[in-house]
């Protein structure tokens, strides 16, 4: 059950360099695009189906993306324009309960196209002070925004490995 919980394994944070901050912003430029391959050709009821027991649906992993990503994004400029800054947690499990969850996923693939765009932009653009920058997550503690970055590039890789191995481990051919 574990392996399908956590398919690429839990982030680690550990110290960073400049070279592996710009990676993660590569990845994160292209995730949108991974992700609509990753969904192409699925049916709704290949859409429906959880990625593993007890587990999202594939339509609401593609659904929490940009909610947890937009939080994300927000957190990064709250980290740019505030001293330390709180930030607010959500509860990512009821917001994948509200109706909009149910929508054609290609909305949410449209909005995560635009946001990743934005996003990237915005940190393409950081200087190596920026990334010590940090806001204060309740629950997480103080975090720094080059570790943010790396957070959310592992965000996405752990998301996609939940569709992909459901794929293969379903025979949903590409």
């Amino acid at each position: 059950m574990e392996d399908l919980r956590y398919p690429i394994g839990q982030f680690e944070e550990n110290a960073y360099t400049l070279e592996q901050v710009n990676g993660w912003i590569e990845e994160m430029a292209k995730f949108p695009e991974d992700l609509r391959g990753a969904v192409k050709g699925l049916t709704d009821q290949q859409l429906d189906t959880p990625y593993r027991e007890g587990g999202w649906t594939v339509r609401q992993v593609v659904h929490h993306l940009p909610d947890s990503h937009m939080n994300a994004y927000i957190r990064c400029k709250w980290a740019l324009t505030e001293d330390k800054p709180t930030i607010k947690p959500y509860l990512e499990a009821e917001w994948a309960d509200l109706p909009d969850a149910s929508m054609p996923v290609d909305v949410s693939l449209a909005l995560l196209d635009a946001l990743h765009n934005r996003w990237t932009t915005l940190l393409t653009s950081l200087e190596p002070v920026d990334l010590e920058k940090t806001f204060r997550h309740p629950e997480s503690g103080i975090v720094k925004l080059g570790i943010s970055i790396g957070i959310y590039a592992w965000h996405g890789r752990h998301h996609l490995a939940h569709i992909t191995s459901l794929r293969q481990r379903m025979g949903w051919e590409k």
